[in-house]
């Protein structure tokens, strides 16, 4: 099967790649020639996968997905959320972001998070939404230099080490992308 990722995040198609295995072709957006910027203007994630998703077919009528992934963080009532790769602003970075997050978190007992990602998928003009959540807390600082986005300051439950110390398999095994992947590949092979 040949799917087409809206993505030009190569960290996020890598890992795509790897969770979907050999089953699929993933295509990259650049590989279809599409270099637009969509737009994420939905206050959901649900919302911004399906733009994106919806964007891709209606222009290109290929079969795709596209994701859209929060960190959402209970002491901060849910942020940053959908706003997650622009908490910061608009034209700041995943340090920018992870130094706002944890500034905002400084005097706070409640460290709980998780990252949550949304799939939307459209075959033949069906579209279909996937999830994948993961549990777990912010760090009190970075560990680790893999990884991308917040890894260095989120740790699964159930481990010591944050997304951003794991080797790449690892993190894939658990990961919210990995999750919602996975639910999307059962759909698929289904």
């Amino acid at each position: 099967m040949r799917l087409v990722f809206a993505t030009n995040n190569k960290h996020k198609l890598e890992e795509m790649r790897a969770i979907l295995g050999d089953k699929v072709e993933l295509l990259s957006l650049a590989e279809i020639g599409c270099f637009d910027e969509i737009p994420e203007t939905a206050d959901t994630l649900e919302g911004n996968a399906l733009i994106k998703a919806r964007y891709i077919y209606e222009k290109y009528a290929v079969s795709c997905f596209a994701d859209d992934t929060g960190l959402e963080v209970e002491a901060l009532d849910g942020a940053p959320g959908v706003y997650s790769a622009r908490y910061a602003g608009e034209n700041n970075d995943s340090q920018a972001n992870m130094n706002k997050l944890l500034q905002n978190l400084t005097g706070k007992s409640n460290r709980n998070a998780q990252f949550r990602t949304v799939i939307a998928l459209i075959i033949e003009g069906r579209e279909n939404l996937f999830e994948g959540i993961v549990r777990g807390t912010i760090a009190e600082e970075r560990q680790g230099e893999a990884g991308f986005g917040y890894d260095p300051i989120f740790i699964p439950e159930g481990c010591n080490e944050s997304f951003a110390q794991m080797a790449a398999e690892k993190k894939n095994s658990m990961s919210h992308r990995s999750r919602a992947a996975a639910a999307l590949n059962e759909f698929l092979q289904g």
